[in-house]
């Protein structure tokens, strides 16, 4: 059995070694190290979703296309197609400009690791095996609150003085996922994962009485949760349906409640204090509990005409409403978990679109530039969180890609960019004006042969 080729080792290596690159320089010059958003302060942390890098040009969607260069993490069912074991590794940057009605605007700059992914087939086009990481949240933001308090200056005298209040989150969960694809019919195919979510939480208040006579203080939480829930998935396939050689395709997963258990610990610390004192309540220096996940359905359309052009439509749904938390019920000094507590969360969907374009088509025998593939996509997105417990936060956001076909054959590179907004400035809520720039390395090489003499 041929285990790998030297040129799949090199190919590992220097994937590796850029990945490295990548995730080391985006710190240097970020602020945060995750979305950044002021909104991920509000719930579990800003909701990371990413099924390939061709689903992520394509709006975020794909959920029903097939293919066999990539490794679509979102329906299971569509590992059952694979070929080639596949190698998938990914980093992103991403800016933010966040504004308001009541103040100066602010930019934040991050980098992080967009997703791994390894799959290869049992049987090829048959039965195939699934393997992600990727974030699943990320918590990351800062902001500040102004405020004054009445200090005594003199016997009897009282004056206005100002004082911050500074917020600030780090962190989120992270999904790791394993499963199988199966191929029923020709036209069924099935899949189903398993999913183990865990992470750590943080955030921190610091308050800053800057001349004020009063010790600045500082309270720190950290919660840990961890979990396990699943996926299923369904796909079907149909060609010759409008014209000859076309092919249309509809596909569709179903991730379960999940129930995530764990543990927080608060901290308290003066300014004048050498060390953070755990506050404990009844006795107890953390305080266990658990939260519930809703379950998460999509569902998606795709639409090939001929082996050039490929159109996509998908919708996702979760009632995120249903959210309950049991940490909130045993805090000290009233704080919740998670921050603005369960009324602040509400239903989240998206819609999105897309269209690859691929001149060469089927001929693999043409120019460089025809076997590029070119990509567009959009999407409108109701987040799952209302900050203000009243106002839907809503993002409208365009995205594109080009894959590069590279001498390695089932091997290709490719570069996304996506732009749009968030939120608005209406109100007490904050409008985010962002872009991001992705690097995706999708490596294919047959794998685990049998060599025979002819």
């Amino acid at each position: 059995m041929a285990f790998s080729s030297p040129r799949a080792r090199t190919f590992t290596s220097a994937l590796v070694a850029l990945l490295a690159v990548l995730l080391a320089s985006g710190p240097v010059h970020a602020q945060s190290n995750g979305d950044g958003s002021v909104y991920s302060r509000f719930g579990l942390g800003t909701l990371q979703d990413f099924s390939s890098s061709q689903a992520s040009a394509l709006g975020h969607g794909a959920f029903a296309l097939r293919t066999f260069n990539y490794n679509p993490d979102a329906n299971p069912a569509l590992w059952s197609d694979q070929i080639f074991t596949r190698l998938s590794a990914g980093a992103f940057y991403q800016n933010i400009r966040a504004s308001s009605g009541r103040g100066p605007s602010s930019r934040l700059a991050s980098g992080s690791l967009e997703a791994l992914q390894f799959n290869f087939p049992i049987y090829d086009r048959t039965l195939g095996l699934g393997l992600s990481f990727q974030p699943y949240t990320q918590y990351n933001y800062r902001t500040r609150r102004d405020s004054s308090i009445a200090v005594e200056v003199t016997p009897g005298n009282t004056a206005e003085a100002d004082y911050q209040v500074n917020f600030r989150g780090s962190g989120g969960l992270y999904r790791f996922r394993g499963g199988l694809g199966y191929r029923v019919t020709d036209a069924l195919r099935v899949g189903a994962s398993v999913d183990v979510i865990f992470g750590i939480i943080e955030s921190q208040r610091n308050t800053d009485f800057g001349q004020v006579p009063l010790r600045d203080i500082r309270l720190n939480d950290a919660t840990r949760l961890a979990g396990v829930g699943g996926t299923v998935g369904a796909h079907l396939s149909f060609e010759n349906v409008l014209a000859s050689e076309d092919a249309l395709s509809i596909g569709g997963a179903l991730t379960l409640p999940t129930t995530l258990n764990g543990s927080r610990v608060l901290t308290r610390t003066e300014s004048q204090s050498v060390s953070p004192d755990t506050i404990r309540a009844n006795g107890q220096s953390s305080f266990d509990g658990e939260v519930s996940l809703p379950w998460r359905s999509r569902l998606g359309v795709a639409y090939q005409p001929n082996a050039r052009w490929t159109f996509t439509a998908d919708g996702l749904y979760e009632p995120w409403s249903s959210f309950t938390s049991t940490f909130s019920d045993q805090e000290p000094f009233n704080r919740r978990f998670p921050v603005g507590g369960e009324d602040t969360l509400t239903d989240r969907w998206r819609i999105s679109v897309g269209t690859q374009l691929l001149p060469a088509g089927s001929d693999q025998f043409s120019g460089y530039l025809a076997n590029v593939a070119y990509r567009l996509g959009a999407y409108t997105e109701q987040m799952y969180v209302r900050p203000d417990g009243r106002s839907h936060v809503q993002t409208y956001a365009a995205t594109a890609g080009f894959s590069l076909p590279t001498s390695l054959s089932g091997t290709r590179i490719d570069l996304n960019l996506e732009a749009g907004t968030r939120g608005t400035t209406e109100g007490p809520l904050v409008q985010d004006n962002f872009y991001r720039v992705a690097l995706h390395v999708n490596f294919g090489e047959r794998w685990f042969q049998e060599r025979r003499l002819r």
